[in-house]
């Protein structure tokens, strides 16, 4: 009897510890999500930094520090820049698929991430598959400027002469892969005129000497180009938009100065590292939208030309699936003018 009472309360004193090994196990797994929940409710905790994957000073870095300013005012965060330069955004690019997936560095990118693959044959990474999309940010577009004194007034008589002339206009461009070589690449393909390309590190260095004079002509966005072309220093030659921009209601379309159907925005966009948990991004999508309808934002962005995106544009889904589509049609565009990868 006295056997059979302690096999009993053996087998009860493991069935004890094993309840309260289950419960203990419960408790823990509770209070780990619990954690997971107050570490996904806080963020951010810390400051945040963009990254821009250009030089200081030109229309990619402005408008984007225009828009941190206000994703910070939008989080009650601040947000740090960081200018990273180099082989047409590829580098900063690369430098944020690299980072820590947890919503603190992120990347203010133009259309020059979709068009990468068509120019870099050996990218590190894969502008859609290394990347958390957070949203369409706005498009701005083109404009064709020369320097001070220029012979030519407008873009019917420049393509004249650099068909005739071949290599005789220096066109500058802020690098290989920047929104203002893409302008380059496609108004020689579309008009078969022939000049001197000047790649630069950044739009900064390419104003700089087109100020100077060393260089003639230049495509890039009103947000680098405006300033100067109100000072005199900088002489408008066209638009690539369907009607004239309000802010330079002088200066005439590519269409109405004899090429018609050029026209050529350059959208921005922003971006997390692949793997950021979703409440992460789309808590920053949320921040994103608040800011574009901030007032001053749109009054500084409106000063720029650009095109604010919609509250629908400015979300992972809808991002996801325009940079799909402009990754192939910069693909094939630089296929048929006869751009290879290098």
């Amino acid at each position: 009897m006295y056997k059979r009472l302690q096999k009993l309360e053996t087998k009860n004193s493991v069935s004890t510890t094993a309840v309260r090994r289950f419960v203990g196990a419960l408790i823990l797994i509770c209070m780990c999500a619990h954690s997971f929940g107050e570490m996904s409710f806080d963020y951010p905790n810390k400051p945040i930094t963009v990254i821009i994957p250009f030089p200081p000073a030109g229309s990619t870095d402005v408008l984007g520090r225009i828009l941190a300013q206000f994703i910070g005012k939008s989080l009650n965060q601040t947000v740090l820049v960081e200018n990273t330069g180099g082989a047409g955004g590829t580098i900063g690019a690369a430098k944020v698929a690299r980072a820590p997936a947890d919503g603190y560095t992120l990347l203010f990118h133009n259309m020059a991430h979709a068009s990468a693959p068509a120019l870099y044959a050996k990218l590190s990474y894969d502008p859609a598959a290394d990347f958390e999309p957070v949203g369409y940010v706005n498009a701005v577009p083109m404009i064709l400027v020369a320097k001070k004194g220029f012979a030519f007034d407008d873009i019917k008589a420049v393509i004249g002469y650099a068909k005739s002339n071949p290599g005789k206009i220096n066109f500058a461009n802020a690098g290989i892969g920047s929104t203002s070589h893409l302008c380059d690449v496609l108004l020689q393909y579309t008009t078969g005129a022939n000049w001197l390309d000047i790649p630069y590190k950044g739009t900064g260095p390419a104003l700089n000497d087109l100020l100077g004079g060393q260089v003639d002509m230049i495509c890039d966005q009103p947000a680098s180009t405006l300033g100067h072309i109100k000072s005199g220093n900088f002489k408008p030659i066209a638009v690539a938009t369907s009607t004239r921009l309000k802010i330079l209601p002088d200066v005439p379309t590519f269409a109405e100065s004899g090429l018609p159907g050029f026209e050529l925005s350059v959208w921005h966009a922003i971006y997390a590292p692949k793997g950021t948990p979703r409440a992460v991004v789309d808590k920053l999508s949320a921040a994103l939208r608040v800011a574009l309808k901030d007032p001053q934002l749109v009054q500084k962005y409106n000063e720029m030309s650009a095109i604010i995106a919609t509250q629908e544009q400015a979300t992972p889904e809808y991002l996801k699936g325009f940079l799909k589509s402009d990754v192939e049609r910069w693909r094939l565009a630089m296929k048929a003018a006869g751009v290879q990868p290098e």
